[in-house]
């Protein structure tokens, strides 16, 4: 058997899919990539990888408009501290919010894309190897580590929102059952053992290669992962594959490495981190006007000494294809409008999905003293009715369901230039001549150095990390306590798509969930209460334990090996 390795179309036409054939001929194929002819050369190689990091922008690609379907995407609105949002005919979006289910395939795009991103990653680990020209072994090294973090990366979300998955780890396809979790996790954390040992020799990776994982990328997706498979799961320590075991110790050594030696450090201004700082809307917005404000996106990929690891866009975006993806995650949380106008400015616009909700604003402001005091909340959330004033309640199409009166600053923004104004600024920085909605193309940060020393703060138990960032955000120092670190995390890393994997391994998700309901919302611009359908937040999420459906179509297509999980048998949303 070979593998048939088409090529894609597009900007990215280097990149390829991978797919099994038969051949009943034993003769050189000519006329497509396989696994006899490709990967052979460190330009076959380099390909092959690129392929795997395409999946990551895939899922999240404004092309297709799939991006709610994606674990970041759940992530942000199954969590406490945002809503469902959208209009009348986005149910998915709030269904999400609600743990409920819109449609019984909802998912099964983000499944398709994720175990391509598998496929692909188990077929440069089977082959890279093999390749020739490599400047060193440490290169070879260090294309294999990312293989095998991607991979980890890939499963770390399936497992996250599906829990029992097919594990799959080579390029036979075969009908498999769904693995437990243990047998998953220990998979997850084995892969990312074996990243960063291959990668560590290679160090930091350089800003040419900004996008690219490394040996410190992975050691903070191993604390992830393995906080949260003992925390949700009740465990001591992770087993691998081979029975041996990761500790809480050797955890804490390689977070420990990560923060003193991967080079990455925090940019000393938080408000510089978020793209409102660009030069085409900073001197525009009367929050960051005089205030000597710089945004790292703006100067290099060497400034951003706080990024870590993050989804590249590109200025080819075409609705016709998924490989030159915009932003899809920015359109989808945009001000509810479409191309809203100069009234939203700076904020740019969508579909509206993800208003925070009332309780984070009101939780933030009691934890500061006053909501001047912590300087990352009016960096994080737009108050819509102060800053906004002329902006409609109902968004820009009157129709925003589960609206509030605030929203979140670190997604799509707009800018101006000589009067000119131009939603999103991309626009004005890339020079792009594309239509709006695929125009967000400023990187997706999907890790920083912050939460390095909030994992460091958690693992040790001790208060430096924490006290760093309240440091920064202009905040006096407080002891080490479990109470502390959580409401840290809450605050530094707001809107990053880490929340709802932390109420979840804490075991506070139940009730954190439940203070959503009968929160003050909007709907077509009047003034509302947030009704939790199906029985409420708690209920859901005690009757789901925070895991989404199996879409119908896989368990179809497993021809009764799949099952589902619990609570999703007939709990669709309905409408407002």
């Amino acid at each position: 058997m070979k593998n048939i390795l088409k090529p894609l179309g597009g900007l990215m036409a280097g990149l390829v899919l991978f797919a099994g054939c038969d051949d009943f001929l034993d003769t050189q194929d000519l006329t497509h990539k396989n696994t006899d002819n490709f990967p052979q050369t460190l330009a076959d190689a380099q390909m092959a990888l690129a392929g795997i990091y395409n999946n990551l922008g895939t899922a999240l690609g404004a092309n297709g408009g799939h991006a709610p379907n994606s674990f970041l995407m759940v992530s942000e609105l199954a969590a406490d501290d945002r809503l469902g949002g959208g209009g009348g005919g986005d149910q998915r979006l709030q269904a999400t919010d609600m743990l409920l289910q819109f449609a019984i395939d909802e998912y099964d795009v983000f499944w398709q894309d994720r175990y391509a991103g598998i496929n692909r990653a188990n077929t440069a680990i089977e082959t890279l190897g093999n390749c020739e020209g490599f400047s060193s072994e440490e290169q070879k090294n260090k294309m294999l580590g990312e293989a095998y973090f991607l991979r980890a990366f890939f499963y770390y979300e399936l497992a996250s929102l599906f829990e029992r998955v097919p594990l799959h780890l080579n390029t036979i396809a075969e009908p498999l059952p769904q693995s437990d979790p243990d047998a998953i996790w220990g998979q997850i954390v084995a892969d990312l053992k074996q990243a960063i040992e291959l990668m560590k020799p290679a160090g930091k990776t350089p800003s040419g290669e900004a996008g690219h994982a490394d040996a410190y990328v992975a050691e903070v997706m191993m604390a992830r992962a393995f906080l949260f498979y003992t925390g949700f799961y009740n465990k001591p320590d992770v087993t691998l594959p081979d029975g041996g075991k990761v500790t809480k110790a050797d955890v804490t050594a390689w977070i420990t490495d990560c923060k003193d030696n991967s080079g990455y450090t925090l940019v000393p201004d938080y408000r510089n981190l978020w793209a409102y700082t660009n030069p085409y809307t900073v001197e525009e917005y009367g929050y960051t006007q005089g205030k000597s404000l710089q945004w790292v996106g703006n100067q290099g990929e060497a400034a951003n000494t706080e990024a870590m690891f993050a989804i590249k866009f590109n200025k080819f975006a075409d609705w016709s294809n998924r490989t030159g993806c915009a932003n899809g995650y920015a359109v989808f949380t945009g001000l509810r409008g479409g191309e809203v106008g100069e009234d939203a400015f700076p904020m740019g616009g969508g579909w509206g999905a993800g208003p925070v909700a009332t309780n984070l604003f009101n939780d933030w402001v009691s934890a500061a003293g006053g909501e001047t005091n912590d300087a990352r909340l009016l960096a994080s959330i737009c108050k819509l009715r102060t800053e906004l004033s002329a902006f409609p309640v109902g968004g820009g199409w009157n129709d925003w369901i589960q609206g509030t009166d605030f929203y979140s600053k670190k997604g799509g923004i707009s800018g101006k230039d000589a009067g000119e104004y131009k939603m999103p600024f991309d626009k004005f920085m890339y020079s792009l001549d594309l239509q709006w909605d695929i125009s967000y193309i400023s990187d997706l940060v999907l890790m920083r150095y912050a939460e390095v020393l909030l994992l460091h703060s958690e693992l040790t138990e001790t208060a430096d990390g924490i006290n760093a960032l309240r440091t920064r955000a202009g905040l006096a120092p407080v002891a080490y306590s479990l109470d502390a670190l959580q409401k840290e995390r809450r605050w530094e890393l707001a809107f990053e798509g880490v929340r709802w994997n932390d109420i979840r391994r804490w075991g506070i998700a139940a009730d954190a969930l439940d203070k959503q309901a009968n929160v003050a919302i909007y709907i077509g611009g009047l003034s509302e209460t947030n009704v939790a359908h199906g029985g409420g937040y708690k209920a859901r999420y005690e009757a789901t334990r925070g895991f989404f459906p199996i879409p119908e179509r896989q368990i179809e297509l497993s021809k009764g090996i799949y099952t589902q999980n619990a609570g999703w048998n007939g709990n669709s949303y309905g409408s407002w």
